[in-house]
Protein backbone atom coordinates (compact mmCIF):
# COMPACT_ATOMS: atom_id res chain seq x y z
CA UNK A 1 0.00 0.00 0.00
CA UNK A 2 1.22 3.95 -0.88
CA UNK A 3 2.37 5.78 1.84
CA UNK A 4 -0.07 8.55 3.10
CA UNK A 5 0.14 12.21 3.60
CA UNK A 6 -0.10 11.43 7.75
CA UNK A 7 3.11 9.08 7.44
CA UNK A 8 1.94 5.74 7.40
CA UNK A 9 0.67 3.22 5.17
CA UNK A 10 -3.32 2.97 3.90
CA UNK A 11 -5.23 2.72 1.36
CA UNK A 12 -5.64 5.58 -0.90
CA UNK A 13 -9.29 5.97 0.10
CA UNK A 14 -10.50 5.21 2.68
CA UNK A 15 -14.09 2.26 2.61
CA UNK A 16 -16.83 3.64 2.70
CA UNK A 17 -20.04 3.95 4.83
CA UNK A 18 -23.19 3.38 4.35
CA UNK A 19 -25.86 4.79 7.26
CA UNK A 20 -22.68 6.30 9.19
CA UNK A 21 -23.01 9.91 10.64
CA UNK A 22 -22.80 12.50 8.27
CA UNK A 23 -22.03 16.45 9.32
CA UNK A 24 -25.06 18.63 8.09
CA UNK A 25 -22.07 21.37 6.82
CA UNK A 26 -21.11 21.00 3.13
CA UNK A 27 -18.37 23.21 3.15
CA UNK A 28 -16.76 25.51 4.92
CA UNK A 29 -16.70 25.77 8.48
CA UNK A 30 -18.27 23.52 10.96
CA UNK A 31 -20.49 25.17 13.83
CA UNK A 32 -22.73 27.48 13.73
CA UNK A 33 -23.60 28.74 17.35
CA UNK A 34 -21.70 30.01 19.73
CA UNK A 35 -20.84 27.40 22.48
CA UNK A 36 -19.92 25.00 19.18
CA UNK A 37 -17.69 27.56 17.33
CA UNK A 38 -16.17 28.34 21.01
CA UNK A 39 -15.08 24.83 21.02
CA UNK A 40 -14.02 24.33 17.04
CA UNK A 41 -11.96 27.61 18.25
CA UNK A 42 -10.32 25.90 20.62
CA UNK A 43 -9.73 22.79 18.28
CA UNK A 44 -8.08 25.00 15.73
CA UNK A 45 -5.54 26.72 17.68
CA UNK A 46 -4.15 23.46 19.31
CA UNK A 47 -4.81 21.18 15.97
CA UNK A 48 -3.10 20.42 13.39
CA UNK A 49 -4.82 22.49 10.51
CA UNK A 50 -4.03 19.50 7.45
CA UNK A 51 -5.43 16.73 9.67
CA UNK A 52 -8.90 18.65 10.96
CA UNK A 53 -8.77 19.76 7.05
CA UNK A 54 -9.03 15.50 6.14
CA UNK A 55 -11.13 15.07 9.26
CA UNK A 56 -13.81 17.42 8.08
CA UNK A 57 -13.78 15.48 4.85
CA UNK A 58 -14.23 12.76 6.86
CA UNK A 59 -17.21 14.14 8.64
CA UNK A 60 -18.87 15.18 5.95
CA UNK A 61 -18.29 11.90 3.59
CA UNK A 62 -19.99 10.11 6.61
CA UNK A 63 -16.91 7.89 7.85
CA UNK A 64 -18.21 7.89 11.63
CA UNK A 65 -20.24 5.13 12.49
CA UNK A 66 -21.72 6.16 15.76
CA UNK A 67 -20.60 8.51 18.71
CA UNK A 68 -21.71 8.61 22.03
CA UNK A 69 -21.41 11.23 24.80
CA UNK A 70 -21.43 11.02 28.22
CA UNK A 71 -20.12 12.18 31.80
CA UNK A 72 -16.64 13.34 30.62
CA UNK A 73 -16.31 10.75 28.32
CA UNK A 74 -17.20 10.56 24.03
CA UNK A 75 -16.80 7.57 22.52
CA UNK A 76 -17.05 6.35 18.77
CA UNK A 77 -15.80 4.57 15.30
CA UNK A 78 -14.98 5.96 12.71
CA UNK A 79 -14.16 3.50 9.81
CA UNK A 80 -11.23 4.50 7.66
CA UNK A 81 -8.86 2.58 4.88
CA UNK A 82 -8.59 -1.04 7.08
CA UNK A 83 -11.03 -3.17 7.59
CA UNK A 84 -11.91 -2.59 11.48
CA UNK A 85 -13.09 0.43 12.16
CA UNK A 86 -11.08 2.52 14.88
CA UNK A 87 -11.64 3.32 18.07
CA UNK A 88 -11.97 6.95 19.46
CA UNK A 89 -12.25 8.45 22.95
CA UNK A 90 -11.94 11.88 23.72
CA UNK A 91 -12.14 12.71 27.43
CA UNK A 92 -12.72 15.86 29.59
CA UNK A 93 -12.75 16.13 33.62
CA UNK A 94 -16.38 15.64 34.36
CA UNK A 95 -17.47 17.59 37.55
CA UNK A 96 -19.22 16.11 40.47
CA UNK A 97 -21.93 16.84 42.85
CA UNK A 98 -20.19 19.33 44.95
CA UNK A 99 -18.78 21.22 42.38
CA UNK A 100 -22.33 21.32 40.49
CA UNK A 101 -24.01 22.41 43.73
CA UNK A 102 -21.81 25.41 43.42
CA UNK A 103 -22.75 25.97 39.63
CA UNK A 104 -26.85 25.51 40.20
CA UNK A 105 -26.57 27.86 42.60
CA UNK A 106 -24.31 30.41 40.73
CA UNK A 107 -26.16 30.02 37.97
CA UNK A 108 -30.05 29.99 40.15
CA UNK A 109 -28.30 33.22 41.51
CA UNK A 110 -28.66 35.42 38.02
CA UNK A 111 -32.45 35.12 37.40
CA UNK A 112 -32.07 35.81 33.24
CA UNK A 113 -29.74 33.00 33.06
CA UNK A 114 -31.88 30.66 34.78
CA UNK A 115 -34.38 31.53 33.08
CA UNK A 116 -32.69 31.00 29.94
CA UNK A 117 -31.41 27.63 30.83
CA UNK A 118 -34.98 26.93 31.80
CA UNK A 119 -36.53 27.87 28.27
CA UNK A 120 -33.88 25.72 26.49
CA UNK A 121 -31.39 28.57 25.52
CA UNK A 122 -27.61 28.96 26.44
CA UNK A 123 -26.84 32.30 27.50
CA UNK A 124 -23.20 33.41 26.60
CA UNK A 125 -22.32 34.60 29.85
CA UNK A 126 -22.44 30.86 31.30
CA UNK A 127 -19.03 30.80 30.85
CA UNK A 128 -18.52 33.30 33.05
CA UNK A 129 -20.61 31.70 35.18
CA UNK A 130 -18.76 28.59 35.15
CA UNK A 131 -14.99 30.36 35.21
CA UNK A 132 -16.23 32.31 38.59
CA UNK A 133 -16.55 29.09 40.19
CA UNK A 134 -13.29 28.07 39.07
CA UNK A 135 -14.52 25.46 36.77
CA UNK A 136 -13.81 25.94 32.97
CA UNK A 137 -17.07 25.35 30.99
CA UNK A 138 -14.94 24.42 27.68
CA UNK A 139 -11.42 22.28 27.70
CA UNK A 140 -8.19 24.39 27.70
CA UNK A 141 -5.54 23.68 25.18
CA UNK A 142 -4.47 21.08 27.36
CA UNK A 143 -8.26 19.83 28.96
CA UNK A 144 -8.85 16.95 26.16
CA UNK A 145 -7.36 13.57 26.24
CA UNK A 146 -7.45 11.78 22.62
CA UNK A 147 -6.73 8.75 21.77
CA UNK A 148 -7.61 6.76 18.70
CA UNK A 149 -6.64 3.25 17.57
CA UNK A 150 -5.03 4.23 14.64
CA UNK A 151 -1.42 3.32 13.51
CA UNK A 152 -1.22 7.51 12.69
CA UNK A 153 1.47 9.13 14.62
CA UNK A 154 0.16 12.39 13.82
CA UNK A 155 -1.97 14.04 16.55
CA UNK A 156 -5.00 14.30 16.21
CA UNK A 157 -5.89 12.14 13.33
CA UNK A 158 -8.25 12.73 10.89
CA UNK A 159 -10.26 9.95 12.60
CA UNK A 160 -9.96 12.08 15.68
CA UNK A 161 -11.08 15.03 13.89
CA UNK A 162 -13.62 13.83 12.45
CA UNK A 163 -15.03 12.88 15.27
CA UNK A 164 -14.48 16.18 16.88
CA UNK A 165 -16.16 18.37 13.95
CA UNK A 166 -19.44 15.76 14.23
CA UNK A 167 -19.19 16.86 18.06
CA UNK A 168 -19.35 19.91 17.51
CA UNK A 169 -22.31 19.59 14.98
CA UNK A 170 -24.04 17.84 17.97
CA UNK A 171 -23.65 20.75 20.37
CA UNK A 172 -24.68 22.82 17.56
CA UNK A 173 -28.37 20.79 17.84
CA UNK A 174 -28.43 20.50 21.66
CA UNK A 175 -26.25 23.32 23.69
CA UNK A 176 -26.93 20.93 26.94
CA UNK A 177 -24.79 18.13 25.61
CA UNK A 178 -21.96 20.56 26.92
CA UNK A 179 -23.22 20.82 30.06
CA UNK A 180 -23.46 17.12 29.76
CA UNK A 181 -20.37 16.01 29.02
CA UNK A 182 -19.15 18.41 32.11
CA UNK A 183 -21.25 15.54 33.98
CA UNK A 184 -24.58 17.30 34.32
CA UNK A 185 -27.24 16.22 31.84
CA UNK A 186 -30.52 18.51 30.76
CA UNK A 187 -33.39 17.28 33.13
CA UNK A 188 -30.85 16.78 35.75
CA UNK A 189 -29.90 20.16 35.70
CA UNK A 190 -33.31 21.85 34.52
CA UNK A 191 -34.55 19.82 37.83
CA UNK A 192 -32.29 21.69 40.13
CA UNK A 193 -32.43 24.82 38.83
CA UNK A 194 -36.55 24.77 39.28
CA UNK A 195 -36.00 23.29 42.86
CA UNK A 196 -34.58 26.85 43.42
CA UNK A 197 -37.32 28.59 42.42
CA UNK A 198 -35.69 31.24 41.63
CA UNK A 199 -34.67 32.48 44.87
CA UNK A 200 -31.53 29.55 45.93
CA UNK A 201 -34.26 28.06 48.19
CA UNK A 202 -35.42 24.69 47.98
CA UNK A 203 -32.97 20.98 46.94
CA UNK A 204 -29.94 20.24 46.60
CA UNK A 205 -27.86 18.91 43.27
CA UNK A 206 -27.07 15.67 43.54
CA UNK A 207 -26.17 15.71 47.01
CA UNK A 208 -24.98 18.72 47.71
CA UNK A 209 -27.27 21.28 48.95
CA UNK A 210 -28.31 24.61 47.08
CA UNK A 211 -28.87 27.55 48.94
CA UNK A 212 -29.86 31.42 48.18
CA UNK A 213 -31.31 34.01 49.66
CA UNK A 214 -29.45 37.14 51.40
CA UNK A 215 -25.65 37.53 50.09
CA UNK A 216 -26.02 34.26 47.72
CA UNK A 217 -28.93 33.99 45.75
CA UNK A 218 -31.57 36.04 43.80
CA UNK A 219 -33.58 38.79 45.87
CA UNK A 220 -37.05 37.34 47.36
CA UNK A 221 -39.78 39.30 45.20
CA UNK A 222 -42.49 38.82 47.03
CA UNK A 223 -41.01 39.25 50.07
CA UNK A 224 -43.20 41.91 51.62
CA UNK A 225 -44.36 43.43 54.74
CA UNK A 226 -47.94 42.43 55.40
CA UNK A 227 -49.76 45.85 55.91
CA UNK A 228 -53.59 46.28 56.38
CA UNK A 229 -55.06 47.53 54.02
CA UNK A 230 -56.52 50.03 55.56
CA UNK A 231 -52.98 51.56 56.03
CA UNK A 232 -51.85 51.58 52.76
CA UNK A 233 -55.16 52.15 50.53
CA UNK A 234 -52.95 55.07 48.39
CA UNK A 235 -50.75 52.99 47.25
CA UNK A 236 -51.95 49.40 47.42
CA UNK A 237 -51.47 48.94 43.49
CA UNK A 238 -48.22 50.13 43.90
CA UNK A 239 -45.28 47.49 43.48
CA UNK A 240 -43.79 45.83 46.69
CA UNK A 241 -40.35 45.90 45.31
CA UNK A 242 -38.39 48.62 44.95
CA UNK A 243 -36.90 49.07 40.87
CA UNK A 244 -33.30 47.78 42.48
CA UNK A 245 -34.76 44.80 43.56
CA UNK A 246 -36.56 43.92 40.25
CA UNK A 247 -33.26 44.33 38.75
CA UNK A 248 -32.10 45.39 34.93
CA UNK A 249 -34.87 45.09 32.37
CA UNK A 250 -34.56 41.52 30.24
CA UNK A 251 -32.19 41.04 27.42
CA UNK A 252 -33.71 42.75 24.24
CA UNK A 253 -32.51 39.52 22.56
CA UNK A 254 -34.53 37.67 24.62
CA UNK A 255 -38.20 35.80 23.13
CA UNK A 256 -40.81 37.85 24.32
CA UNK A 257 -42.26 34.50 25.41
CA UNK A 258 -39.11 33.80 27.51
CA UNK A 259 -41.21 33.68 30.96
CA UNK A 260 -43.88 31.78 29.77
CA UNK A 261 -40.98 28.97 28.42
CA UNK A 262 -39.45 29.15 31.83
CA UNK A 263 -42.40 28.42 34.37
CA UNK A 264 -44.44 25.16 34.85
CA UNK A 265 -46.96 24.95 32.07
CA UNK A 266 -50.33 25.53 34.33
CA UNK A 267 -53.04 22.58 34.12
CA UNK A 268 -55.71 24.81 32.36
CA UNK A 269 -56.96 24.60 28.99
CA UNK A 270 -59.76 26.48 27.44
CA UNK A 271 -61.93 24.97 24.43
CA UNK A 272 -59.10 22.07 25.15
CA UNK A 273 -56.64 24.08 24.08
CA UNK A 274 -53.81 24.56 26.82
CA UNK A 275 -53.26 27.82 28.13
CA UNK A 276 -50.24 28.82 27.43
CA UNK A 277 -50.64 28.03 23.37
CA UNK A 278 -53.22 30.84 23.58
CA UNK A 279 -50.55 32.98 25.93
CA UNK A 280 -47.53 33.25 23.52
CA UNK A 281 -49.67 34.35 20.42
CA UNK A 282 -50.79 37.23 23.18
CA UNK A 283 -46.98 38.13 23.91
CA UNK A 284 -45.57 37.87 20.87
CA UNK A 285 -48.32 40.58 19.39
CA UNK A 286 -47.23 42.78 22.37
CA UNK A 287 -43.82 42.63 21.83
CA UNK A 288 -44.19 43.59 18.25
CA UNK A 289 -46.26 46.45 19.54
CA UNK A 290 -44.15 47.74 21.50
CA UNK A 291 -41.51 47.62 19.04
CA UNK A 292 -43.05 49.50 16.28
Amino acid sequence: MPVGRDGWFEAARPIRVEGGIKARSKRGSIGEQWWSRRFIDILERVCDAGRLSRGRAYARRGQVLDLDLGPGLVKARVQGSRPEPYDVSVRITAYGAREWAGLVEALAAQALHRAKLLAGEMPPEIEDVFSGCGLPLFPGERGLDMACSCPDWGFPCKHLSAVLYLLAEAFDGDPFLVLAWRGMGREALLDALRATGGGGHGGGVQGGGVQGGPGGGIPELLDVADVPFAERIGDFYESGASPARLGPPADPGSPPDLLLRALDPPQVKARHIPLLDLLRPAYRTLAAEENE
